[in-house]
C-alpha cells in the first residue's frame, strides 16, 4: 500500500489547539471541523490543502488536550496521513481509533520541505521524497493496525470481526 502527496511541514509541539482551535469544540460534524483544520497555526491551510496531502512535523505532534476533534479535522480535510518525528500518545491513539494514519519517523523532517512530493510505502516502511530523491525508512504499522485503519477505525473494525 502506497500513499503519495504534497507535504505541509510544521515544527515541534504542534498542539491540538493549532490543529483545531478550542472555540470549535462544540462542533460535532467532522466536515465542519475540517473547515478549521490547522487554523491555529495556518489560517489559510484549508484553502490550500488538497486531498491526500501529507502533514510532516517534528516532535510531540498533537500534544495538549485529549479530544478527538484534532485527528477528525485532519482526516475530513482530506489529509492522507501525518508523519511526525514523535507524537503525543493520546493524539496517536485517537488517530488510529478513528481510522486516520499517523506514522512515526524520527528522520522525516531532515528530508522534506513544504511542497515536496513524497511517496510512503506502508509495506516496505520507506518514504521516498520524489522532489529531491532522498529516502528514509520507518517502522511500518503492524498488520493489525492496518486492518483497523482499513476498516475506518476501531469501532468499525470490532463490528466487522465480532459481527455486532
Amino acid at each position: 500500500m502506497k500513499i503519495s502527496g504534497n507535504v505541509w511541514k510544521y515544527g515541534n509541539n504542534i498542539n491540538t489547539d493549532y490543529i483545531i482551535p478550542g472555540r470549535y469544540m462544540e462542533l460535532t460534524d467532522p466536515y465542519e471541523m475540517a473547515k478549521h483544520a490547522m487554523e491555529g497555526i495556518d489560517q489559510d491551510f484549508i484553502n490550500k490543502v488538497k486531498k491526500n496531502d501529507i502533514i510532516v512535523a517534528g516532535e510531540n505532534f498533537g500534544c495538549g488536550s485529549s479530544r478527538e476533534h484534532a485527528p477528525l479535522a485532519l482526516k475530513y480535510a482530506g489529509i492522507g496521513c501525518v508523519i511526525a518525528e514523535s507524537y503525543a500518545r493520546i493524539f496517536y491513539r485517537n488517530a488510529i481509533n478513528i481510522g486516520f494514519l499517523a506514522l512515526e519517523c524520527p528522520e522525516i523532517t531532515k528530508i522534506v520541505q513544504t511542497n515536496d512530493i513524497i511517496e510512503v510505502d506502508l509495506t516496505e516502511g520507506l518514504i521516498n521524497n520524489k522532489s529531491n530523491g532522498k529516502k528514509v525508512n520507518f517502522i511500518p504499522p503492524p498488520p493489525f493496525m492496518l486492518d483497523v485503519l482499513n476498516a475506518g477505525g476501531i469501532v468499525s473494525y470490532l463490528r466487522k470481526v465480532d459481527d455486532w
